[in-house]
């Protein structure tokens, strides 16, 4: 594995698949001894940067009536 000029290396798939790790997931490297570990964190993986404003809406109107508002009636 090579390492890049900014100091990225890519997880190969195997690992990834194993570890459960995907976009976004955090990760830890444990050192134990002189050698380095690679670990799924134990926090909660994020949650979309839109996720904490889910809900919080005061419209009272439906999808419908809100798309009819975007758009040209003819």
């Amino acid at each position: 594995m090579r390492v890049t000029t900014k100091g990225q290396v890519t997880i190969p798939r195997q690992v990834r698949e194993a570890l459960g790790i995907s976009p976004e997931t955090e990760v830890e490297f444990i050192e134990e001894n002189g050698r380095y570990f690679i670990e799924k964190s134990a926090a909660p993986e994020t949650r979309g940067k839109f996720m904490e404003l889910r809900g919080i809406a005061t419209v009272k109107m439906t999808t419908d009536e809100i798309l009819s508002l975007t758009r040209d009636s003819k």
